[in-house]
Protein backbone atom coordinates (compact mmCIF):
# COMPACT_ATOMS: atom_id res chain seq x y z
CA UNK A 1 0.00 0.00 0.00
CA UNK A 2 2.83 2.41 0.77
CA UNK A 3 4.15 1.97 -2.78
CA UNK A 4 0.70 2.68 -4.23
CA UNK A 5 0.38 5.85 -2.17
CA UNK A 6 3.86 6.95 -3.27
CA UNK A 7 2.98 6.43 -6.92
CA UNK A 8 -0.27 8.34 -6.34
CA UNK A 9 1.62 11.25 -4.81
CA UNK A 10 4.10 11.31 -7.69
CA UNK A 11 1.42 11.35 -10.37
CA UNK A 12 -0.81 13.81 -8.53
CA UNK A 13 2.06 16.26 -8.16
CA UNK A 14 3.03 15.75 -11.81
CA UNK A 15 -0.51 16.65 -12.90
CA UNK A 16 -0.84 19.52 -10.42
CA UNK A 17 2.48 21.08 -11.44
CA UNK A 18 2.33 20.05 -15.13
CA UNK A 19 5.78 18.49 -14.81
CA UNK A 20 6.67 15.20 -16.47
CA UNK A 21 7.93 12.30 -14.38
CA UNK A 22 9.49 8.94 -15.17
CA UNK A 23 7.33 5.88 -15.73
CA UNK A 24 6.24 4.13 -12.56
CA UNK A 25 5.97 0.76 -14.30
CA UNK A 26 8.14 0.68 -17.45
CA UNK A 27 8.15 -3.12 -17.60
CA UNK A 28 4.37 -3.41 -17.21
CA UNK A 29 4.68 -5.50 -14.05
CA UNK A 30 2.08 -3.64 -11.99
CA UNK A 31 -1.29 -5.41 -11.93
CA UNK A 32 -4.23 -3.53 -13.40
CA UNK A 33 -5.98 -3.62 -10.02
CA UNK A 34 -2.95 -1.95 -8.41
CA UNK A 35 -2.81 0.58 -11.24
CA UNK A 36 -6.44 1.50 -10.57
CA UNK A 37 -5.62 1.71 -6.86
CA UNK A 38 -2.94 4.28 -7.71
CA UNK A 39 -5.47 6.21 -9.81
CA UNK A 40 -8.04 6.14 -7.00
CA UNK A 41 -5.53 7.33 -4.40
CA UNK A 42 -4.30 10.08 -6.73
CA UNK A 43 -7.83 11.38 -7.31
CA UNK A 44 -8.52 11.18 -3.58
CA UNK A 45 -5.68 13.65 -3.07
CA UNK A 46 -7.53 16.06 -5.37
CA UNK A 47 -10.77 15.56 -3.45
CA UNK A 48 -8.95 16.32 -0.22
CA UNK A 49 -7.81 19.61 -1.80
CA UNK A 50 -11.44 20.52 -2.47
CA UNK A 51 -12.14 19.13 -5.92
CA UNK A 52 -15.46 17.37 -6.47
CA UNK A 53 -16.08 14.15 -8.39
CA UNK A 54 -18.48 14.75 -11.26
CA UNK A 55 -18.20 11.66 -13.46
CA UNK A 56 -16.01 9.26 -15.38
CA UNK A 57 -14.26 9.02 -18.72
CA UNK A 58 -13.87 5.94 -20.86
CA UNK A 59 -10.73 5.03 -22.78
CA UNK A 60 -9.57 2.55 -25.42
CA UNK A 61 -13.11 2.43 -26.79
CA UNK A 62 -12.05 1.26 -30.25
CA UNK A 63 -11.34 -2.38 -31.05
CA UNK A 64 -8.10 -1.39 -32.80
CA UNK A 65 -6.83 0.37 -29.67
CA UNK A 66 -7.69 -2.62 -27.46
CA UNK A 67 -5.76 -4.92 -29.78
CA UNK A 68 -2.82 -2.50 -29.86
CA UNK A 69 -2.68 -2.40 -26.06
CA UNK A 70 -3.25 -6.14 -25.68
CA UNK A 71 -6.46 -5.88 -23.66
CA UNK A 72 -10.04 -7.07 -24.10
CA UNK A 73 -11.87 -4.37 -22.15
CA UNK A 74 -12.05 -0.60 -22.02
CA UNK A 75 -10.31 1.43 -19.34
CA UNK A 76 -11.76 4.29 -17.32
CA UNK A 77 -10.75 7.34 -15.34
CA UNK A 78 -12.32 9.77 -12.91
CA UNK A 79 -13.51 13.32 -13.64
CA UNK A 80 -13.48 16.24 -11.22
CA UNK A 81 -15.07 19.66 -11.45
CA UNK A 82 -11.67 21.31 -11.88
CA UNK A 83 -11.16 19.38 -15.11
CA UNK A 84 -14.17 20.94 -16.84
CA UNK A 85 -13.87 24.10 -18.93
CA UNK A 86 -16.76 26.14 -20.26
CA UNK A 87 -17.55 25.83 -23.95
CA UNK A 88 -15.77 28.58 -25.87
CA UNK A 89 -13.45 29.43 -22.99
CA UNK A 90 -9.65 29.68 -22.91
CA UNK A 91 -7.78 26.65 -21.63
CA UNK A 92 -4.30 27.42 -20.25
CA UNK A 93 -1.70 25.38 -22.14
CA UNK A 94 0.66 25.51 -19.17
CA UNK A 95 -1.68 23.27 -17.18
CA UNK A 96 -0.59 20.29 -19.28
CA UNK A 97 2.51 18.32 -20.17
CA UNK A 98 1.77 16.59 -23.50
CA UNK A 99 -1.79 17.70 -24.32
CA UNK A 100 -3.84 16.17 -27.12
CA UNK A 101 -7.54 16.39 -27.89
CA UNK A 102 -10.19 13.84 -28.86
CA UNK A 103 -13.76 14.40 -30.14
CA UNK A 104 -16.32 12.55 -28.03
CA UNK A 105 -19.95 12.23 -27.08
CA UNK A 106 -20.88 13.05 -23.48
CA UNK A 107 -23.76 11.77 -21.37
CA UNK A 108 -25.24 13.39 -18.29
CA UNK A 109 -27.30 11.15 -16.01
CA UNK A 110 -30.67 11.89 -14.42
CA UNK A 111 -30.51 8.94 -12.03
CA UNK A 112 -27.90 6.53 -10.65
CA UNK A 113 -26.69 3.71 -12.88
CA UNK A 114 -24.88 0.76 -11.39
CA UNK A 115 -23.67 -2.74 -12.20
CA UNK A 116 -24.49 -4.96 -15.15
CA UNK A 117 -27.14 -2.99 -16.98
CA UNK A 118 -28.63 -3.33 -20.46
CA UNK A 119 -28.40 -0.66 -23.13
CA UNK A 120 -32.10 0.08 -22.59
CA UNK A 121 -31.55 0.55 -18.86
CA UNK A 122 -28.53 2.75 -19.54
CA UNK A 123 -30.45 4.97 -21.94
CA UNK A 124 -33.29 5.32 -19.41
CA UNK A 125 -30.79 6.87 -16.99
CA UNK A 126 -29.58 9.49 -19.47
CA UNK A 127 -30.79 13.07 -19.09
CA UNK A 128 -29.07 14.41 -22.20
CA UNK A 129 -26.24 13.94 -24.70
CA UNK A 130 -23.79 16.45 -26.15
CA UNK A 131 -20.80 16.87 -28.43
CA UNK A 132 -17.66 17.11 -26.33
CA UNK A 133 -13.89 17.41 -26.42
CA UNK A 134 -11.51 15.68 -24.05
CA UNK A 135 -7.99 16.93 -23.39
CA UNK A 136 -5.81 13.92 -22.70
CA UNK A 137 -2.35 14.33 -21.26
CA UNK A 138 0.27 11.79 -20.28
CA UNK A 139 2.40 12.97 -17.39
CA UNK A 140 5.34 10.70 -18.29
CA UNK A 141 8.71 11.74 -19.70
CA UNK A 142 9.03 11.53 -23.49
CA UNK A 143 5.41 10.39 -23.82
CA UNK A 144 6.42 6.81 -22.98
CA UNK A 145 4.13 4.58 -20.90
CA UNK A 146 2.83 1.06 -20.34
CA UNK A 147 -0.85 0.12 -19.96
CA UNK A 148 -0.54 0.19 -16.17
CA UNK A 149 1.17 3.58 -16.39
CA UNK A 150 -1.79 4.97 -18.34
CA UNK A 151 -4.40 3.62 -15.93
CA UNK A 152 -2.50 4.91 -12.89
CA UNK A 153 -2.28 8.32 -14.59
CA UNK A 154 -6.10 8.65 -14.55
CA UNK A 155 -6.35 7.10 -18.03
CA UNK A 156 -4.60 10.27 -19.28
CA UNK A 157 -7.70 12.36 -18.59
CA UNK A 158 -6.93 16.01 -17.90
CA UNK A 159 -9.73 18.27 -19.10
CA UNK A 160 -12.95 18.40 -21.06
CA UNK A 161 -15.40 20.76 -22.75
CA UNK A 162 -19.06 19.97 -23.37
CA UNK A 163 -21.37 21.61 -25.91
CA UNK A 164 -25.12 22.15 -25.68
CA UNK A 165 -27.14 19.29 -24.24
CA UNK A 166 -29.58 17.47 -26.52
CA UNK A 167 -32.51 15.08 -26.16
CA UNK A 168 -31.15 11.51 -25.91
CA UNK A 169 -34.32 10.03 -27.40
CA UNK A 170 -32.86 10.11 -30.88
CA UNK A 171 -30.57 7.80 -32.82
CA UNK A 172 -27.00 8.78 -31.94
CA UNK A 173 -25.41 5.48 -32.93
CA UNK A 174 -23.75 6.78 -36.09
CA UNK A 175 -23.52 10.56 -36.08
CA UNK A 176 -20.88 12.05 -38.35
CA UNK A 177 -18.42 14.43 -36.75
CA UNK A 178 -15.30 16.45 -37.43
CA UNK A 179 -12.44 17.57 -35.21
CA UNK A 180 -11.23 20.99 -36.28
CA UNK A 181 -8.23 23.14 -35.43
CA UNK A 182 -8.38 26.82 -36.41
CA UNK A 183 -11.28 26.04 -38.71
CA UNK A 184 -9.44 23.27 -40.57
CA UNK A 185 -10.79 19.74 -40.36
CA UNK A 186 -8.07 17.44 -39.02
CA UNK A 187 -10.13 14.32 -38.23
CA UNK A 188 -13.39 12.93 -39.60
CA UNK A 189 -15.28 10.22 -37.76
CA UNK A 190 -18.52 8.91 -36.35
CA UNK A 191 -19.98 8.08 -32.98
CA UNK A 192 -20.14 4.49 -34.26
CA UNK A 193 -16.37 4.33 -33.66
CA UNK A 194 -17.13 4.31 -29.91
CA UNK A 195 -17.61 0.56 -29.36
CA UNK A 196 -20.02 0.42 -32.30
CA UNK A 197 -22.52 2.52 -30.30
CA UNK A 198 -21.77 5.06 -27.53
CA UNK A 199 -24.36 3.40 -25.28
CA UNK A 200 -22.03 0.40 -24.98
CA UNK A 201 -19.49 2.72 -23.43
CA UNK A 202 -22.05 3.90 -20.88
CA UNK A 203 -22.93 0.27 -20.07
CA UNK A 204 -19.24 -0.43 -19.50
CA UNK A 205 -18.90 2.68 -17.32
CA UNK A 206 -21.75 1.47 -15.10
CA UNK A 207 -20.14 -1.94 -14.72
CA UNK A 208 -16.58 -0.79 -14.05
CA UNK A 209 -17.40 2.09 -11.71
CA UNK A 210 -19.73 -0.09 -9.65
CA UNK A 211 -17.05 -2.78 -9.40
CA UNK A 212 -14.77 -0.12 -7.94
CA UNK A 213 -17.40 0.81 -5.33
CA UNK A 214 -18.14 4.14 -7.02
CA UNK A 215 -21.41 3.66 -8.96
CA UNK A 216 -22.46 6.35 -11.42
CA UNK A 217 -24.54 9.06 -9.77
CA UNK A 218 -27.36 11.34 -10.91
CA UNK A 219 -25.84 14.48 -12.39
CA UNK A 220 -22.58 12.78 -13.32
CA UNK A 221 -21.02 13.16 -16.75
CA UNK A 222 -19.75 10.16 -18.67
CA UNK A 223 -17.32 10.88 -21.49
CA UNK A 224 -17.88 8.00 -23.91
CA UNK A 225 -14.41 7.84 -25.48
CA UNK A 226 -12.59 9.14 -28.52
CA UNK A 227 -14.38 8.89 -31.86
CA UNK A 228 -11.18 9.55 -33.85
CA UNK A 229 -7.45 9.57 -33.26
CA UNK A 230 -6.21 12.30 -30.92
CA UNK A 231 -4.52 15.45 -32.19
CA UNK A 232 -1.76 17.46 -30.51
CA UNK A 233 -2.75 20.96 -29.45
CA UNK A 234 -0.62 24.10 -29.26
CA UNK A 235 -0.97 27.58 -27.75
CA UNK A 236 -3.02 30.00 -29.81
CA UNK A 237 -5.22 27.40 -31.47
CA UNK A 238 -8.98 27.16 -31.49
CA UNK A 239 -10.14 23.55 -31.25
CA UNK A 240 -13.68 22.45 -32.03
CA UNK A 241 -15.94 19.50 -32.70
CA UNK A 242 -18.92 19.62 -35.02
CA UNK A 243 -21.33 16.71 -34.63
CA UNK A 244 -24.25 15.87 -36.87
CA UNK A 245 -27.55 17.04 -35.35
CA UNK A 246 -26.01 17.71 -31.92
CA UNK A 247 -24.05 20.86 -32.68
CA UNK A 248 -20.61 22.14 -31.81
CA UNK A 249 -18.23 22.64 -28.92
CA UNK A 250 -14.86 24.32 -28.77
CA UNK A 251 -12.15 26.02 -26.76
CA UNK A 252 -9.19 28.33 -27.23
CA UNK A 253 -5.73 27.16 -26.21
CA UNK A 254 -4.24 30.01 -24.21
CA UNK A 255 -0.47 30.35 -24.56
Amino acid sequence: MSQILEYARLLDEAAFNAKAVGQIDPQGELSLSDAYAVQSASIQRRVERGERRIGVKMGFTSRAKMIQMGIDDVIWGRLSDQMQYEEGSSVPFERFVHPRVEPELAFVLKKPLSGNVTAVEALAAVEAIAPALEIIDSRYDDFKFSLSDVIADNASSSGFVIGAWNDPQQDFSNLGLTLNIDGRTVQVGSTAAILGHPLRSLVAAARLSAAAGEPLQAGWVVMAGGATSAEWIKPGQYVSIEMERLGVAGFHVKG
